[in-house]
């Protein structure tokens, strides 16, 4: 028995990062469903959700008027979530070039702003961009000639770190953001991708749905287009770059919190979860996500499991030293890097190691029912 849980666990693992990819991908060279992208300009409003962001704000919002896209097809609205900075003040001085400042008051958390926001914006086509997101000239005209295809209703970009200094945590992000958008390739020849970044996301006004308060909205409004029968897919030539976080600390509160709401988006969403809804996206949900999240219950099986069978050979004594070599890079690597003896399999083992604690964090606490609706947001 205990060498079945050994074995079923090592396979979900391996299932969850390595075979899921696989499948889909060759799901994908067999039955792939390719986008109908088109030379459109529909009208455009991009959503930015603030909060003391005067530090940021100013450059972002050129950026977005820097966009190759008519300026009479394009407006901007900024959500002030309560800032008691300068922000207000800066987007206040863009007035003329055709952005907007909403305030809402009191701080009420980035999805009920975008609540508030969508109702009140012009444009067909909504993009979602973050306060310190910067796009590349040419990312909304990517964007949105996705929607020349009548079947997709939401379109997600390709976030690339700004600052990858060799920081411990920024290569780990990095690395996992290539790994993510891999993903969303695949995904998107066989339908609809699972995951999308927030910063460089675009849908159709039409099929936005209001969410509630702790609600994240870069995994459940995804998820409620399609429950509406559309497309949601991957334009990697839409770029976004945003700051990496340096500290562990940093990146590992974001985790929990992102990985809590998800929690939270899974069961409110649930019933995607079911195969007889749509089999091919139920099975991507399950996969890249459901178990995702609960992968770290598959390693401590693994790793408990496979200690009580040191004494069965020495093929356990192998596998066992392996995952606590695993393990020992991981807690020791910041260690190693001031030591200038860290290297890229410790750096990776360590950010697969908090990404997991992270997740473990955050299941612990919805089973509690605890909610996260606002937070103060990550600095890189």
């Amino acid at each position: 028995m205990i060498e079945l849980v050994l074995l079923i666990s090592l396979f979900m693992v391996f299932y969850v990062y390595g075979g899921y990819p696989v499948l889909a991908a060759a799901l994908g060279l067999v039955a792939g469903r390719p986008v109908r992208k088109g030379s459109i300009e529909p009208m455009v409003t991009i959503v930015i959700a603030a909060y003391n962001e005067e530090d940021v704000i100013g450059a972002t919002i050129e950026n977005k008027l820097a966009l190759d896209y008519p300026q009479d097809r394009l407006e901007i609205i900024v959500v002030s979530d309560g800032s008691t900075d300068r922000t207000d003040e800066i987007v206040g001085m863009y007035a003329v070039r055709n952005v907007r400042l909403i305030r809402q008051e009191p701080r009420a958390g980035k999805t009920s702003g975008l609540n508030l926001a969508i109702p009140q914006a012009r444009g067909e086509i909504i993009v979602f961009s973050d306060a310190n997101s910067l796009y590349a000239p040419s990312a909304l005209r990517h964007l949105v000639a996705n929607f020349a295809d009548e079947e997709v209703g939401y379109v997600t970009g390709r976030m690339m770190y700004a600052n990858p200094d060799g920081t411990t945590i920024g290569e780990g992000c990095s690395t996992y953001m290539r790994y993510e958008n891999y993903l969303r390739v695949i995904e998107s020849r066989i339908g609809s991708v699972v995951g999308v970044d927030g910063g460089v996301d675009a849908m159709r006004k039409r099929l936005y749905r209001p969410m509630n308060a702790d609600q994240l909205p870069d995994f459940v409004q995804p998820l409620k287009v399609v429950e509406q029968g559309y497309r949601v897919v991957y334009e990697p030539e839409a770029l976004l770059w945003e700051p990496s976080l340096k500290e562990a600390g940093d990146e590992y509160r974001m985790r929990v919190r992102v990985s809590l709401r998800a929690f939270w988006a899974l069961f409110d969403m649930r019933k995607l979860l079911a195969p007889w809804h749509d089999p091919l996206f139920a099975w991507q949900l399950w996969s890249h996500k459901a178990l995702r999240y609960l992968c770290f219950l598959f390693l401590v099986a693994a790793y408990v499991s496979n200690l009580a069978l040191l004494g069965k050979g020495t093929g356990y004594v192998a596998l066992f030293l392996l995952q606590s070599a695993g393990y020992l890079a991981a807690v020791t690597m910041p260690y190693l890097e001031r030591t200038g003896k860290g290297c890229r399999l410790c750096t990776l083992a360590r950010y697969f190691f908090l990404l997991n604690l992270a997740a473990a964090h955050a299941f612990g606490k919805f089973l509690r029912g605890e909610k996260q609706v606002i937070w103060t947001p990550r600095k890189g």
